[in-house]
């Protein structure tokens, strides 16, 4: 075995030496914070967008293709990228992918059209593959035992979600217009990707620091169409129907709920943003929780309870009320959402242990696409309905559907391992006489 390539922690059964639990410490820390401000640039057109739809006069469909073009490109090259990770290692493709998508993010600073920001919106989804990266990365350093844990704890960088929905709106008002220091720093709504491309910088060059090496890279020496295996499995997509419930619409809601406080409630930006924030905290940093519980339990159970408490929220919050029982409701569905991110995860290293990148890129890419396709959807349910809480019957059939789906697959496989256990009885009885 090459040195450069070690083998994956406890692989042969014996628990990590201090040394190397210190090292996959470090890989989780900075592969969590990493994917913290990863999301705040993914997101940032929740809030950005809203100055943006104004300077520009843009429509509601408008808007909504701006906010989700990048949760479609951090979708669906997800699927590669969480590929290439497992062969090449997670601390060279992070590191690259911070830089990389620095870029865009810099130039949204500096675009002057709608059709600009819409190209480098393209890219700017870049952020959105760390996903794959990430989960790849940390699965590589942790034993199948605490994977659950150890994946809950990466995915609570959703939180950088509430980065965006608390810091944009301040920064949107710190400078005036015009900007200072002769316009190289900008202002207004163009300061916000000028002070993500700073913080993408200084975190690439900490990860680059900090993070242990040399990588580990399960995948290394495997041929490319073993690496794809995953993809072939329906089990892999069916996963990813359930990501959709748990992410695609934890993003869809995100990037909906401050626009939706603003005209349904008549809140302030900043005011909307906080509020928005209170569904997505638990919604992201519950994810450990979820990962405890799934270790402890199961994937199943925890995955059955998320799905069935949702509907239920989700049922009451398609009709209108005040703001305090809407916002209670919702802080119950991000619950939820942080409970059920983590145990759909889990799910994928019981079963798919040795291609985390390639299951979990998949997976991935279906909740991401479900989080670009919800906000067209919300759109459209409002125009065709004319009431905003459509938006809440949207996820409430998604939730329903992956519930009916995942009760069947249950049934399925119990009543197989009835029949597993009789015929196992039978054979036993008859050898017996």
């Amino acid at each position: 075995m090459h040195a450069s390539t070690p083998p994956r922690l406890a692989d042969d059964g014996a628990p990590p030496t201090r040394q190397e639990a210190r090292r996959a410490a470090r890989v989780l820390f900075m592969a969590t914070f990493g994917f913290t401000v990863f999301f705040a640039v993914w997101v940032m057109f929740a809030i950005v967008g809203i100055p943006v739809k104004k300077q520009f006069g843009l429509s509601e469909g408008d808007f909504a293709i701006l906010v989700a073009i990048p949760i479609l490109t951090g979708s669906l090259l997800r699927i590669p990228i969480g590929i290439f990770t497992d062969r090449v290692g997670g601390r060279l493709v992070f590191s690259a992918l911070l830089v990389v998508t620095a870029i865009p993010t810099y130039l949204v600073s500096r675009a002057s059209s709608f059709t600009q920001l819409l190209i480098l919106a393209f890219f700017v989804g870049l952020a959105g593959t760390s996903f794959a990266v990430g989960i790849a990365w940390v699965s590589a350093w942790y034993p199948a035992k605490r994977q659950g844990f150890a994946l809950g704890m990466f995915g609570a960088g959703n939180a950088g979600a509430s980065v965006t929905k608390l810091l944009a709106p301040s920064l949107v008002t710190l400078v005036g217009v015009g900007g200072v220091v002769g316009g190289v720093v900008p202002g207004g709504w163009r300061l916000v990707p000028f002070v993500y491309t700073l913080l993408l910088l200084g975190t690439a060059a900490l990860v680059w620091v900090v993070s242990p090496g040399p990588d580990h890279k399960p995948a290394h020496g495997r041929r490319l169409h073993d690496l794809a295996r995953p993809l072939r499995v329906l089990r892999v997509w069916r996963f990813g129907l359930y990501y959709v419930v748990v992410f695609g619409a934890y993003v869809g809601l995100s990037l909906w709920l401050p626009h939706y406080y603003v005209d349904v409630y008549g809140m302030k930006l900043r005011d909307a943003g906080f509020l928005t924030a209170l569904f997505i905290f638990p919604a992201s940093l519950l994810r450990p929780l979820g990962g405890y519980l799934s270790d402890r339990v199961g994937a199943r159970p925890v995955t059955y309870t998320a799905f069935i408490v949702m509907c239920g929220a989700l049922a009451w919050l398609s009709f209108g009320m005040g703001i305090y029982q809407f916002t209670a409701l919702l802080v119950v569905v991000g619950v939820m959402m942080g409970l059920g991110k983590a145990s759909v995860y889990k799910y994928i290293a019981d079963y798919f242990p040795k291609d985390v990148g390639a299951a979990g890129g998949v997976v991935g890419a279906v909740g991401g696409v479900g989080g670009f396709a919800l906000p067209l959807l919300f759109a459209w349910a409002h125009h065709a309905s004319g009431r905003p809480e459509s938006a809440f019957l949207v996820v409430l059939v998604s939730a329903v559907f992956s519930l009916i789906c995942l009760h069947v697959v249950v049934v399925k496989m119990l009543r197989d391992e009835r029949r597993r256990t009789n015929t196992l009885q039978t054979r036993e009885q008859s050898d017996a006489t």
